[in-house]
């Protein structure tokens, strides 16, 4: 039975919608949200999903946007500016303009995993599209889609003709309001059995796209990882990498395959550690991987790099990239004392002269106090940093707003 068969329909009675001043000139600029105590009146009890116009104090259209009556951010904005009909034609605009922001990435070739939609900052706020080749996968962040889903897949549909379209929820999404939608339903084809195979910079991956964390795969850090492997080929014959927080091998695979000799991959889970060896295995017709020592670890972090220091290792590259420290804004300052103890401990693991790569992707905690925290922390180590680049989001990652300014690395040489 289709999943999506059962989705009510979009109701043809918009509410309008009455906000605070501060909040409408947010609006008028761009910005997509609209929460709670910015809502002074609504006109009737919406529902989930129902399409909720913004008008100003002269009654005149400001917005248009999604209502979540039991979310504390009330509103996602589509549209602002002029009316617009909320339609089939609205999402195909929406989505093609998407691809076309994309473009310079679909390219190239090399790569058939990539971000279609990144929510905000593809004016589709709360919601993700992913492609793994002809599967793609597509996330909710809010039940406000639901009632459009069945519109928003055919579109899909239209666009991509995907041999699957996988869905995943949010874990924050009350099941009371998916109406029998469930994580990993396939809402075209069916959801494969195993993971699937794509390309990134041109070598194999692999992705659950049903059970993986994300989407299946760690889609933002593609060009960093191909940075890295420009590091190793800079370092050029023996090149050792400790890679922290592996994960699924990103770092790893590109780094054996752009030469090093020997990598090391250190993280808590051993079972994404076997996908990393899995995406290895799918490399070794390349020379360079096959000849490249990886070793596998399971361990904390911050031990295992404790550990290291003091049996005095030395790498040529040693790249982190931890998980977000900071989901509230209280938790920022813990997390920028853990940015610094991972600097601390990870320049003293570098050679002389040799490179950190280090990442963050906690959306609270900002760019500029991020690269402070941790030059200021090698500095103290006596390690200071050269930097070599500061990167941020990729092409298929748009970040329109702050809020969605998650992600931040440093390339640096340790002196």
């Amino acid at each position: 039975m289709n999943p999506l068969s059962d989705l009510p329909q979009p109701s043809k009675t918009r509410l309008a919608v009455r906000i605070t001043p501060d909040a409408l000139r947010h609006v008028r600029a761009g910005h997509p949200w609209i929460y709670d105590h910015s809502v002074t009146s609504v006109s009737g009890d919406g529902k989930v999903g129902d399409l909720a116009v913004i008008f100003d104090a002269q009654r005149k259209f400001a917005a248009i946007g999604l209502y979540d009556p039991s979310s504390p951010l009330r509103i996602r904005v589509l549209h602002h500016g002029s009316p617009t009909t909320i339609d089939h034609a609205f999402w195909r605009d929406r989505l093609t303009a998407a691809v076309a922001r994309r473009q310079p990435l679909l390219d190239r070739g090399d790569t058939t995993g990539m971000r279609l939609v990144n929510g905000e900052g593809d004016s589709l706020p709360g919601l993700v599209l992913d492609a793994y080749d002809t599967t793609l996968v597509i996330k909710l962040y809010t039940a406000a889609w639901v009632p459009h889903l069945a519109d928003l897949v055919a579109v899909i549909d239209e666009l991509w003709h995907p041999t699957s379209l996988v869905l995943r929820l949010a874990r924050s999404l009350d099941p009371a309001s998916l109406h029998g939608l469930e994580e990993g339903d396939a809402l075209i084809g069916t959801a494969p059995d195993a993971p699937v195979a794509f390309l990134e910079n041109g070598l194999a991956f692999e992705a659950d796209v049903v059970r993986g964390q994300k989407t299946g795969h760690f889609l933002d850090q593609r060009d960093n990882r191909a940075f890295v492997a420009e590091l190793v080929r800079r370092v050029g014959d023996g090149c050792t990498v400790l890679d922290m927080f592996a994960s699924t091998g990103g770092f790893t695979v590109h780094a054996a395959a752009a030469g090093a000799a020997r990598v090391t991959a250190v993280d808590l889970s051993a079972p994404t550690l076997a996908v990393a060896r899995r995406n290895l295995d799918r490399n070794t017709h390349l020379a360079a991987v096959r000849a490249c020592e990886v070793t596998s670890v399971v361990a904390d972090a911050f031990d295992d790099m404790q550990a290291r220091v003091k049996r005095g290792e030395k790498f040529d590259i040693v790249v982190v990239d931890p998980p977000s420290f900071a989901q509230r804004q209280h938790e920022t300052g813990r997390a920028l004392g853990a940015y610094r103890k991972l600097t601390d401990l990870a320049v003293r693991l570098v050679q002389p002269g040799g490179w950190l790569v280090q990442c963050s992707c906690s959306a609270r905690v900002g760019t500029e106090e991020f690269h402070r925290a941790i030059a200021i922390a090698a500095s103290n180590a006596r390690h200071p940093l050269t930097e070599w680049r500061r990167t941020a989001h990729p092409v298929d990652h748009p970040a329109a707003i702050a809020e969605s300014r998650y992600l931040k690395a440093t390339f640096a040489r340790v002196d």
